[in-house]
């Protein structure tokens, strides 16, 4: 038996998926999940559709995703594209030799690290992520996808936060951002 592709569905139908849950993690934050989104299979589906023609259609030669999130969306719109994906870990996740950078939090500091030899020459490399808030652990991945060797000018999110500013601190770093939705607020 074989199933036909589904029609995917537009963003402002994609939207409506996503959860807001109020005062989470703490008081006055919207929290806004994805979990009811990539819980619809038609809902997931047409997100990785979307996210791969912008992906397509951006050159890209690999897809990069950043643990954890950044693996659901962006391991799915490899497969989707034929691409390879590159994994984006945080420290001592890997059983081989690594490159990191060490990027600033709120409150301290995190670390990236990938394989070296998941990026290949001046691969194009597209960045995928669920969410886009102040943009900290995107420039992380850029700096660290870049030290590889990798090409990277774009950056696709499902979900962009634009009052954390997240996206302007890509577009200083020269990455061009791209959303399939916005929330305002925190």
């Amino acid at each position: 038996m074989t199933q036909t592709m589904p029609t995917l569905l537009d963003l402002a139908e994609l939207k409506q998926l996503v959860r807001t849950v109020p005062d989470f993690p703490k008081d006055g934050i919207q929290f806004r999940d994805i979990t009811t989104l990539i819980g619809s299979g038609p809902g997931f589906s047409s997100t990785i559709g979307h996210l791969a023609q912008q992906a397509s259609e951006r050159g890209a030669q690999a897809i990069a995703g950043m643990e954890a999130r950044g693996f659901i969306f962006g391991a799915a719109v490899a497969a989707r594209l034929g691409l390879p994906f590159i994994s984006v870990r945080k420290p001592g996740k890997l059983p081989v030799p690594t490159i990191g950078v060490d990027y600033a939090l709120e409150y301290g500091t995190d670390r990236l690290e990938i394989d070296p030899d998941s990026v290949h020459g001046d691969q194009r490399v597209v960045i995928v992520d669920d969410l886009i808030a102040t943009g900290g652990t995107a420039e992380a991945a850029v700096k660290l996808l870049r030290m590889a060797g990798g090409t990277v000018e774009h950056a696709l999110f499902v979900i962009d936060l634009p009052d954390l500013g997240g996206s302007q601190l890509l577009d200083h770093a020269g990455i061009s951002v791209a959303s399939l939705m916005q929330f305002e607020g925190d």
